[in-house]
């Protein structure tokens, strides 16, 4: 039985200071994002994804530490149909969010944010 799931691709870290934030995971890192804009930064690690969000105000978002994991999946509607058909809350549903790529968001029977991304330019180095 194949799995609709391809791998880790993609944490995001929630920040209150977008630059700073920017200014030190560039640091720690050793490297410069290659997407740059005030809702998003984007850092290629290896051949993962580090983003940088701004930190939402809203408590239940918060709550869930700021950080968002998304897994890879070869096709975003089956893997989201199956995770909501074995027992998942919606809380994102499929979107597009540029250039091809695919993000949505469930949470877990246990209330944890799971999050999945089609990515077709995605390239383990």
């Amino acid at each position: 039985m194949s799995s609709p799931f391809l791998g880790l691709r993609t944490v995001i870290y929630r920040v209150a200071e977008m630059t700073k934030a920017k200014e030190w995971y560039s640091l720690v890192f050793n490297t410069q994002p290659y997407f740059d804009e005030p809702f998003y930064i984007g850092f290629n690690i290896g051949g993962y994804e580090l983003g940088l969000q701004p930190a939402p105000a809203d408590e239940e978002t918060l709550a869930q530490g700021g950080v968002e994991t998304y897994w890879g999946v070869p096709d975003i509607d089956e893997a989201y149909n199956k995770l909501i058909n074995h027992g998942a809350i919606p809380y994102d549903p499929p979107r597009d969010v540029g250039g091809d790529i695919m993000v949505a968001m469930v949470k877990d029977p246990w209330g944890n944010i799971l999050g999945i991304i089609y990515n077709p330019h995605f390239k383990v180095e």
